[in-house]
């Protein structure tokens, strides 16, 4: 199997080529792009497994880019870097459609292993046998499990791959109270209740996909004290 290919967006240059040579040491292909527009050139021209982005570019911000990317249809997995610590600055990342974020500065370590995880259920997604059933419907929305294609009042939606793998795991339990640790732990394989907030924008996420009315769901609902449950029709 060919290694893996990592694009790097980030302008600042001793990071860039740290961060390069640790992702080459774990058996990468890295490619370095140091601002947005060479970056919008690398994503036209080729195929990366992940990108690593950063949000504040001297030519472009990364959340825009995320957006862009998404709007077009790239479900690429995208780590965002972020030097705003606050947590209204990473909701937004998330928001922008973001698989995870990683703040500066931060060690190398877990930037490896946040890599690492991304690309772990990337893979587990693409290779995992399709649940039964395939297609799950409930009220305007019909998403192809198999295909990784979903719909909602008949215009395709357009899913990364961890929020296809949040609402399949919300399918697959049905009207069960599922705690944010345990969506944490069984989604996203971390451990540990510092990372909740990242539940709750994922579905927020999702409510924005399907849910007629995002404010006010009828199918990912929030359990007080607890979490949230899939509610179908």
């Amino acid at each position: 199997m060919s290694a893996r290919r990592i694009l790097i967006v980030e302008d600042e240059d001793h990071l860039a080529r740290v961060v390069r040579l640790n992702l080459e040491l774990d058996g990468f292909r890295v490619d370095v792009a140091p601002d947005g527009a060479r970056a919008r050139a690398a994503l036209a021209s080729d195929a990366f497994d992940l990108i690593v982005l950063d949000v504040m570019l001297p030519d472009a911000d990364g959340m825009d880019l995320c957006r862009a990317m998404r709007a077009r249809g790239d479900l690429t997995p995208v780590l965002m870097l972020t030097a705003m610590g606050e947590t209204g600055d990473r909701i937004a990342g998330l928001q922008s459609g973001a698989d995870d974020y990683l703040p500066k500065p931060f060690e190398l370590a877990e930037l490896r292993a946040r890599v690492g995880a991304l690309l772990r259920r990337a893979r587990w997604a693409e290779s995992k046998p399709p649940v039964a059933p395939e297609t799950l419907r409930f009220g305007a929305a019909e998403v192809d499990f198999a295909a990784h294609e979903a719909w909602m009042d008949g215009q395709p939606v357009a899913l990364t791959a961890l929020e296809l793998e949040l609402l399949r795991y919300f399918a697959d339990r049905p009207g069960r109270a599922l705690s944010r640790e345990q969506l944490l732990e069984d989604v996203w394989s971390v451990s540990g209740s510092n990372s909740t907030r990242t539940v709750d924008n994922f579905v927020m996420r999702l409510r924005r996909h399907f849910e007629p009315e995002p404010g006010q769901p009828r199918h990912f609902v929030s359990v007080r004290g607890v979490g949230y449950k899939f509610v179908g029709d």
